[in-house]
């Protein structure tokens, strides 16, 4: 619960922001268009309200105390906020409702995102907004609706919604293939293995699958993403295993081909995951409803 009585003026706070941030009343009062004796009387209005000194004063300088240089990052973070919901309460002006969505970056940009136009269509009061989370997060501390996630279907207070399994194939550039002469999965022992960071095993995986002896298996350049490693085999810097779905506009164009058949499926899943208390929220329901078809159908 709010404390009115410990709430200042906010044109005192940006007085005493703008003096923090310059470490100067001149600069602070023309940022503001106020006058140097008005920023300096806010200034002495928000320390009287207070009882505390916010800057010691030398001639012409002003340098913050130590309890001023904790307060000013404190509501420095408040008036970014503030202003941050003032402009997002502006911009959802006529709309019916608001879907804040942690996915996932690649399947995010490459799966996702490209789909979204039609659940608008559906809904097209709607606004979704994206951000990105790479692990699990605890929905009370964070502004989001709902995530992707993958894994295990693990999330405490939560819900999880199997999307789908994800399974990938070896993958390069024609140019490669053709360069390195590869033409059994035997082949691969000698190729650059593009590895992404967070499927460590997924080439001695595949290796076993097809039964070929690599030896290291986990050698060759690290990517944190699945967009990165993509980019890379296109680029002609080696084979990627990356899931099929994430790759789909490469297959198509020509600059990424399938070498191989064989294919491996990891242990986890992506999963569309939300708080057990807004199961029943109708945006939150109809995304889910609406994502669950599209998983199903590719």
């Amino acid at each position: 619960m709010l404390r009115r009585g410990f709430l200042p003026n906010i044109g005192n706070l940006l007085a005493f922001e703008a003096t923090a941030r310059h470490g100067s009343v001149s600069r602070a009062a023309e940022e503001l268009n106020l006058t140097q004796s008005a920023v300096s009387r806010q200034i002495q209005q928000l320390e009287d309200s207070l009882g505390v000194s916010l800057f010691s004063r030398s001639r012409q300088r002003v340098v913050l105390t130590d309890v001023g240089r904790l307060y000013a990052s404190q509501v420095r973070g408040t008036l970014t906020e503030l202003s941050d919901a003032t402009h997002q309460a502006i911009a959802l002006s006529g709309t019916k409702g608001v879907l804040n969505l942690a996915t996932l970056p690649t399947f995010g940009t490459r799966w996702l995102i490209p789909r979204i136009p039609h659940f608008l269509s559906l809904h097209p009061d709607a606004t979704v907004n994206f951000g990105v989370r790479l692990v699990p997060f605890d929905f009370a501390t964070e502004p989001f609706d709902a995530a992707i996630h993958f894994g295990e279907p693990h999330w405490p207070g939560a819900i999880c919604e199997l999307l789908r399994r994800e399974e990938a194939v070896p993958v390069c550039s024609p140019a490669y293939r053709e360069h390195e002469k590869i033409r059994s999965p035997q082949d691969l022992a000698r190729a650059t293995l593009l590895q992404q960071s967070t499927r460590p095993t997924a080439w001695a995986e595949w290796f076993a699958s097809v039964t070929v002896e690599a030896g290291n298996s986990i050698r060759g350049p690290r990517f944190e993403q699945f967009a990165m490693v993509a980019q890379a085999a296109a680029a002609g810097l080696g084979v990627g295993l990356i899931p099929n779905f994430l790759i789909a506009d490469e297959l198509a164009s020509g600059r990424l081909e399938v070498l191989f058949p064989q294919s491996i499926l990891s242990v986890g899943a992506y999963y569309l995951v939300y708080p057990e208390h807004k199961a029943e929220a109708p945006l939150v329901r109809s995304f889910r409803d609406w994502i669950l078809e599209e998983s199903h159908q590719g």
